[in-house]
């Protein structure tokens, strides 16, 4: 049977959990697991090529309605830490204070909106560049989102006593935030008409993300795990991760003139930049390859996970013997893992194999056939 992209699921990457309270998880255990896959992680690191599995524990409803909510957001995350331990896997989950994807945009007067049962939204407040430019802008800090994702932060450290890892919310990057602020066909008009206006907008903006993620990495500590979100990420793992989903927008030429810079800016205090892109971003691949300091990408492989996904056989000749690692997600069951591994391996390639096999065993048929294909 032909496997396709479900467009009946909420969120074709999440695992069923049940919730645990605080109370009645066990700490000791998973500080113990984490431990124990440290050593491995850090040794990857530090590598130039190799292999890791990281089964992702993505629950639905913390990526929807339910953030609002941070106590049940707790609750949900670490059922899904609790049920992680269940699985094969190389890197360990961590908790993630995640307010949907305006955070950045807010200090430029972008307002969220909560409709029943989704995530958070945002709407363009300029019709413009200059009207961006001319606008105020606040630390993010100092905004309703800003303010509620330092308090999650601290409910998070405070109820986990401190023992769990944790990373950085979904900031975004800034040519994602900028098209957040500015109506998205001016913004992208502005690229031909007033490309100056681009840059410093940019500019401005990754000055607001880097100030908010200083903020954040306070408040976090020794706890934090890098590159965060959406990547497999470890506190001895590094980057600054960032979602730049309208590079596929671009050319490859547009992009290096405007996004990598900004991307570069904001990262340069963070260990270098990491990036992701959902859709099928083959094409940009080389234009990627060359961000400076370049430290991961990510991407989507096999029709389940994306409605586009990415070239699979693309990416070994672009970042293999390079250094930079691959977060590569796959959903479905070992089979389609164990295909598309084979499509993107080759010796030289640092990847990162993101699973969602739904079986403790499944997920060990995906596990030991990953780690044959990639020697």
């Amino acid at each position: 049977m032909k496997r396709t992209f479900s467009t009946e699921l909420a969120d074709s990457q999440a695992t069923q959990i049940e919730p645990v309270p605080p109370e009645q998880f066990d700490f000791d255990a998973y500080q113990a697991y984490e431990a124990g896959l440290l050593p491995r992680c850090k040794a990857f690191w530090n590598s130039t090529a190799g292999v890791m599995v990281y089964r992702r524990m993505r629950v639905a409803e913390v990526f929807s309605y339910g953030c609002r909510d941070m106590k049940a957001s707790l609750a949900m995350q670490l059922g899904a830490l609790q049920k992680s331990m269940l699985f094969a896997a190389d890197v360990p989950n961590f908790l993630e204070p995640w307010y949907g994807i305006g955070t950045v945009a807010s200090a430029f007067g972008v307002d969220y909106v909560w409709h029943p049962g989704q995530a958070p939204a945002a709407a363009p407040r300029f019709r413009s560049v200059q009207e961006a430019l001319e606008a105020p802008s606040i630390p993010v800090q100092d905004t309703p989102i800003g303010q509620f994702t330092l308090q999650t932060i601290d409910y998070f450290v405070e109820r986990t006593q401190g023992r769990i890892p944790i990373s950085l919310c979904d900031v975004q990057s800034p040519l994602n935030v900028a098209a957040q602020i500015v109506d998205m066909s001016a913004f992208f008009t502005g690229l031909y008409d007033c490309p100056e206006l681009v840059v410093e907008l940019l500019d401005r903006i990754a000055e607001r993300l880097v100030e908010f993620t200083q903020e954040q990495i306070k408040r976090i500590g020794e706890r934090l795990v890098w590159p965060g979100h959406g990547f497999a990420s470890s506190r001895v793992f590094g980057g600054f991760g960032m979602s730049d989903d309208n590079a596929i927008m671009l050319s490859a030429e547009q992009y290096q003139q405007f996004a990598a810079c900004a991307m570069v800016k904001s990262a340069a205090d963070f260990g270098g930049p990491v990036f992701h892109s959902c859709g099928n971003w083959s094409r940009l691949a080389p234009a990627i390859r060359r961000i400076p300091g370049l430290r991961m990408v990510d991407g989507a492989f096999g029709s389940q996970t994306d409605p586009s996904p990415n070239d699979a056989e693309a990416f070994p000749n672009v970042f293999s013997n390079t250094g930079i690692a691959v977060n590569a997600r796959i959903v479905g069951d070992s089979s389609e893992v164990i295909e598309q591994v084979r499509k993107l391996w080759k010796p030289g390639m640092k990847l990162i194999v993101v699973t969602y096999c739904q079986t403790p065993e499944d997920q060990q048929r995906a596990y030991k056939a990953i780690r044959e294909i990639c020697r």
